[in-house]
């Protein structure tokens, strides 16, 4: 599978460039990037070609499918003009910036018969698929709430053109903040491990510390506090933040009629159960990958794969849509100081 990477930011460096390289059944064949130098930086050292254009990139009938690593505002526009160029498409979360741009990428997928996965990769991390395969075997009863969290101190320092001047941090390209950097995965997460999807949103999604370069709160929030109901009754908090100064909160608690499920919560074991009886039971699978600790994360693996072998990715941006759906009410909900309900 010949593979091009638009966009050579942070996450195109770490994580998508290693990871089809490591893959023996991809092959990267180009970038591009707003900064010319850096694609053709990048085409030196992995090989491939570095384009001029996005147009040029996807007017190469020997490009299979693209990573799309660009900025917020522009996940719409080149996943579906991609689509349309016949190429299947890895894009970065959040999945768009409006829920009208999300549902018109499912559509083009479909109607061009092309895969479109979207890199949520908190449902592939080992001790999540664990954790799933345990609350099905009932380990801890019936889910009653649950709490979620995504914090760290903020994308300044992981952006390819670090400090307070950062994309991530301008309205007009990210659009959105910390509800869609790492609220959306922990939304993603929920669903996956409940088999139930948000119903119900309270939120309050806001800037409380988080400054640019002028001195001046971000255009963007820093954190996002959720009260989810989801449509198998279960009520719980997802909480996503930029401003956890000290160390990184991954974790998701899960209370239970028979017990507790805490997944990366505990420094050593990745999944701790503790029972209503009082046994407790704790595995030690893997750590989830920080910023600063990027491991593999299996997505690149699972796209190479669907393609390849010709069958739906397991993320796809169908699957996806119900975790955006929630994004976005959360963000209405926020403005306009109501519960809003998700149809």
């Amino acid at each position: 599978m010949r593979v091009a990477i638009i966009g050579c930011g942070k996450i195109a460096q770490i994580r998508h460039i290693p990871e089809y390289l490591a893959n023996e059944d991809a092959e990267l064949a180009g970038y591009y990037d707003f900064n010319l130098e850096r694609a053709e930086g990048l085409a030196d050292e992995f090989g491939g070609k570095a384009y001029e254009s996005v147009e040029s990139l996807l007017e190469d009938e020997t490009v299979d499918a693209v990573s799309v690593c660009a900025a917020n505002n522009a996940h719409a526009e080149i996943t579906i003009a991609a689509l349309k160029a016949g190429k299947h498409v890895l894009c970065e979360k959040p999945m768009a910036t409006k829920l009208e741009d999300c549902e018109a990428m499912v559509k083009t997928a479909k109607e061009c018969g092309r895969y479109l996965m979207i890199g949520q990769n908190q449902r592939l991390a080992k001790a999540h698929v664990k954790a799933k395969e345990l609350l099905k075997q009932g380990l801890i009863g019936d889910v009653i709430t649950f709490r979620t969290s995504f914090g760290h101190g903020g994308p300044e320092t992981w952006s390819i053109d670090p400090g307070k001047a950062s994309w991530f941090f301008d309205k007009k390209k990210a659009a959105m903040g910390a509800m869609a950097d790492l609220g959306v995965h922990k939304t993603d997460l929920i669903q996956f491990l409940l088999d139930s999807t948000v119903k119900e949103t309270t939120a309050k999604v806001t800037t409380l510390n988080k400054r640019d370069a002028g001195g001046n709160l971000i255009g963007v929030d820093d954190n996002a506090v959720c009260i989810y109901v989801m449509d198998n009754g279960v009520v719980g908090t997802m909480t996503a933040s930029w401003t956890y100064y000290g160390e990184e909160d991954n974790s998701t608690i899960l209370y239970g009629t028979d017990g507790i499920m805490k997944i990366y919560d505990d420094p050593k074991y990745s999944i701790v159960v503790t029972r209503k009886n009082g046994e407790k039971i704790m595995y030690d699978i893997d750590q989830i990958q920080t910023n600063d600790n990027q491991t593999k994360s299996g997505i690149i693996d699972a796209f190479v794969e669907a393609v390849t072998a010709g069958k739906k990715p397991s993320i796809d941006g169908e699957s996806v849509l119900t975790a955006m759906k929630a994004v976005f009410a959360s963000i209405q909900s926020s403005d306009e100081g109501k519960t809003i309900e998700i149809k």
